[in-house]
């Protein structure tokens, strides 16, 4: 079972180490060393970004039966996932899954007609498999080091996220 809470700003150092452990644990099986090595100095260099996006956006953590944030996401600005990074000895176990589910249902919540993205390889096809689509290819630099980001977006069925009448707060 994957426990999701509320991401607190208690979580910013846990939710830093879990960025650049999934950089260096699972970047390295479709990216070139220079790629993981200028990826991973986001969460160091440039963890004011980062950090900023944390404070700004509405984001999860998925949590172990301890209460240690295993993986996170993000939502900054609403229609747009900013973040998504699951920790290497936690994969595999329905997190991000869980985690993009939940910031869909947020989304629509707040009336967010299609969500955005900038996915990168690795975690294409996990946006695929939920039905976003690749809008356009892009290349970027990261400290002087070329990526390729796709995209993606997916369209929301706003009536899935309204509570049914009668059923909301106050009724």
């Amino acid at each position: 079972m994957v426990n999701l809470r509320r991401l607190q700003s208690q979580d910013q150092p846990q939710v830093l180490a879990i960025y650049r452990e999934a950089v260096r644990g699972l970047a390295p099986e479709r990216y070139e060393p220079a790629q993981v090595r200028a990826w991973a100095r986001q969460a160091e260099a440039d963890a004011p970004m980062l950090r900023r996006c944390l404070e700004r956006g509405w984001g999860l953590v998925s949590c172990d039966s301890d209460g240690l944030p295993r993986a996170f996401a993000v939502l900054d600005p609403p229609e747009r996932v900013a973040l998504l990074y699951c920790h290497p000895h936690f994969t595999r176990q329905g997190r991000a899954s869980a985690l993009l589910e939940a910031l869909e249902e947020q989304a629509r919540r707040l009336g967010v007609g299609e969500l955005r993205t900038e996915a990168s390889v690795l975690s294409r096809p996990l946006f695929a498999r939920r039905g976003w689509r690749v809008s356009w290819i892009e290349e970027l630099r990261i400290g002087g080091i070329g990526f390729r980001r796709f995209r993606m977006a997916l369209p929301l069925d706003l009536s899935l996220g309204r509570p049914e009448e009668g059923s909301g707060p106050g009724a």
